[in-house]
């Protein structure tokens, strides 16, 4: 139940042409923007803790067939408030999330002829802000047509920085860590072998996450981006500059098509003196409108299992060994025998799942068309999300599964074939509510069709946005991969439960560059997982796997993959590795049995971008804690206080921790499981290996 108090709400309205500056601050007065013109141009500056943090940034918008609106500007109007609510999640890293800010409404009108007019709005929060453009009705501005939005973030120190390119395809790429002035992005075009990428500008993704010398964290992001495209950063490397730098498509001399009245989503900058506050930050989906569906109880955050991980070791294919013969795709007795979605091997999953509190099973490669679902033109109507292959009887695995008590996930992979997708839509998902399916993985890999547009452009983000909205009338939920990026839009539409959006699991197994190293994790926790869940698919124990691919492996020990299950949030989370391999290793698989994937409290109890965190979670329905810890290249000790357990229970404390001389590549199943009664105030002293970790569920004693 929301319980939202308006603490006090006051206007201060005046015109004066000669008021050059206006300021606001957070609750705690640590946070403070300024924002002012200078020779008829606007520009904000924000202050932490009496430092300058970003410095005179000046904002505005080229428009196609008529004047920038930047210029000649004038302050008619400010108005303040304070806001002050406390929310519920539905399902998340915690139950009640208190939404307090300070706004400011600075309405700015050119002094120009066309006299067209705007605002700014401020939110100033104890954690950073968030601002964005508001446009009304007016006479000269009725269809806007933006060529580029110019909002500059002017930074006032040579930051560290941990950064992707501003791909305007894909996110799918290893983190940089190096200062502001030596940002390159272009450096990453000879590398990439992905599916589709496109880095037109020394530009970065956001969230990209900075660090001071005085120990100041910044990230930078934006929250609700809806009919509007992603935004990257342009970044000047000399002026230590960062720019909007919208996301276009080649077919259209524009990137932005609204229709006044409409506002921009907003551009945020988390703000703390410490790594642990960013993660513990609900900045993000505090700049989002409340639930919009009610309620939403259908689905179930849950872990799950699947037909997935086999196909990138190569065990098994998607594709059944069909052909396309007048358009329909036939049976013609040359199937291959490597087809991993059968029914009989989907049973096999749901026994498993059923044994070891696993609540669901996606299964990938059940529909036809995955002959030729990517690297041909003519992707159009190749997927049908109806049809299944002759092998597979989803009738019988659905009520398998349900006798099993265990829920099928569906997967819808579109290869970026969108207008299929979008008018199979409704047939798709109206055959998931007839069975009771409740949640489903979609995939956009390969090029979009239609030509000449990006992942991250506005026609894309509208196509997700309404996949979203069209899913939640048949009660379905949506994990995205090759997403638009998250930006907080799971609290208006909690049916928003994942995405991928980061180079994920799947790299270990087949990149040829070695895979995902151990640094990789510890920079994602500060980076993307600012936006929101991640679907990583955590859990494989057998991390050489060289049975399959004797080349590749997984880059951190045993330990670190059961910890991934506390510290890389996702309401649902998958046991990814293959069955006989989890069968085979009954300790550690205890973990993956007990751990929740819903919570009450999050506690971040230390870290440092790119290096450690160490993260403890309380779930909902139990009230049982858990910790996971993990580390980059370098071993590890600290101490963490168990201050955050609760009063008066002794817990039954079970420990898995990197075992003697383990090492992320010479020795990664080396682990050791120790138990004990641990009490709120006692201390631990964690230990980790090299690319190691540690993952420990604290169980009240005596359920």
């Amino acid at each position: 139940m929301k319980i939202r108090l308006l603490i006090l709400c006051f206007a201060i309205a005046f015109v004066s042409c000669q008021k050059q500056t206006t300021k606001i601050s957070s609750p705690d007065k640590n946070v403070q923007v300024q924002i002012g013109l200078k020779e008829g141009k606007a520009f904000y500056q924000v202050f932490f803790k009496n430092s300058t943090i970003i410095d005179s940034s000046f904002v505005g918008f080229d428009l196609k067939d008529t004047p920038s609106l930047s210029n000649d500007l004038k302050i008619v109007n400010v108005s303040t408030s304070e806001f002050n609510e406390t929310w519920q999640m539905p399902w998340g890293e915690q139950l009640d999330v208190v939404n307090h800010y300070n706004e400011m409404k600075v309405e700015l009108q050119e002094t120009t002829a066309l006299k067209r007019h705007f605002a700014l709005i401020f939110r100033v929060y104890n954690d950073g802000i968030g601002f964005r453009y508001d446009f009304p009705k007016q006479e000269n501005l009725n269809e806007v047509l933006i060529s580029e939005e110019n909002t500059e973030f002017n930074l006032t120190e040579d930051y560290k920085t941990f950064w992707i390119p501003g791909d305007w395809d894909i996110y799918e790429h290893l983190y940089s860590t190096t200062k502001v002035s030596e940002i390159d992005a272009k450096s990453y075009i000879p590398k990439t072998n992905l599916a589709q990428t496109y880095i037109p500008e020394n530009a970065v993704s956001t969230p990209v996450t900075m660090v001071g010398k005085d120990g100041t964290h910044l990230s930078f992001h934006e929250a609700a981006l809806v009919d509007y495209s992603g935004m990257t950063l342009k970044v000047d490397t000399d002026n230590l500059n960062l720019k909007s730098h919208l996301v276009g498509s080649k077919n259209h001399d524009y990137k932005v098509k609204r229709t006044t009245p409409f506002h921009t989503p907003w551009r945020t900058i988390q703000i703390t003196d410490n790594a642990p506050d960013l993660i513990e930050s609900n900045l993000i989906v505090n700049l989002n409108e409340p639930n919009k569906l009610g309620d939403v109880s259908w689905f179930t955050p849950m872990k799950y299992t699947g037909v997935w991980w086999e196909m990138h070791l190569g065990k098994s294919s998607w594709d059944y060994g069909m052909e396309m013969i007048n358009g329909k795709w036939t049976d013609t007795g040359k199937a291959h025998g490597r087809h991993g979605a059968t029914t009989e091997n989907v049973k096999r999953f749901i026994d498993f799942s059923a044994k070891n509190n696993i609540k669901g099973v996606l299964v990938e490669g059940w529909n036809t068309g995955w002959e030729r679902w990517i690297g041909f033109e003519d992707r159009e109507g190749v997927f049908d999300f109806v049809t299944t292959y002759p092998d597979y009887n989803l009738d019988e695995v659905v009520r398998y599964g349900r006798e099993k008590g265990v829920e099928i996930i569906m997967h819808h992979e579109t290869s970026s074939a969108t207008d299929t997708y979008t008018k199979q839509q409704d047939t798709a998902f109206a055959l998931m509510k007839k069975y009771g399916i409740h949640s489903v993985k979609t995939g956009y890999v390969g090029k979009i069709l239609p030509k000449g547009e990006y992942h991250h452009g506005q026609h894309m983000v509208n196509h997700y946005n309404k996949t979203v909205e069209k899913a939640a009338k048949y009660e379905v939920a949506i994990n995205a991969h090759e997403p638009i990026k998250a930006t907080g839009l799971r609290r208006t539409y909690p049916n928003t439960i994942s995405r991928e959006g980061l180079r994920g699991q799947e790299f270990n197994a087949w990149a040829g560059d070695g895979g995902n190293p151990p640094e990789h994790l510890p920079i994602v926790a500060f980076a993307r997982m600012l936006a929101g869940p991640i679907d990583f698919t955590p859990g494989i124990f057998n991390i050489k796997f060289d049975e399959y691919r004797k080349n590749n492996q997984v880059n951190t020990t045993l330990a670190q993959q059961l910890a991934l299950y506390v510290v890389i949030y996702s309401p649902i989370q998958m046991a990814a590795d293959l069955v006989e391999h989890y069968e085979a290793n009954p300790k550690p698989l205890q973990f993956i049995k007990d751990v929740g994937v819903n919570w009450s409290q999050t506690k971040v109890l230390n870290g440092e971008v790119g290096d450690y965190v160490t993260i403890a979670r309380k779930e909902r329905k139990t009230g049982n804690w858990f910790v996971g810890s993990i580390t980059d290249e370098n071993a590890r000790s600290y101490d963490i206080d168990l201050d955050f357990l609760d009063e008066g229970i002794t817990y039954t404390a079970t420990i898995y921790k990197d075992g003697k001389g383990a090492h992320w590549d010479k020795n990664p199943l080396a682990l050791e499981v120790e138990k004990r009664d641990i009490k709120k105030g006692d201390k631990l002293t964690l230990q980790l290996a090299e690319g190691g970790g540690v993952a420990i569920s604290f169980i009240k004693e005596n359920e």
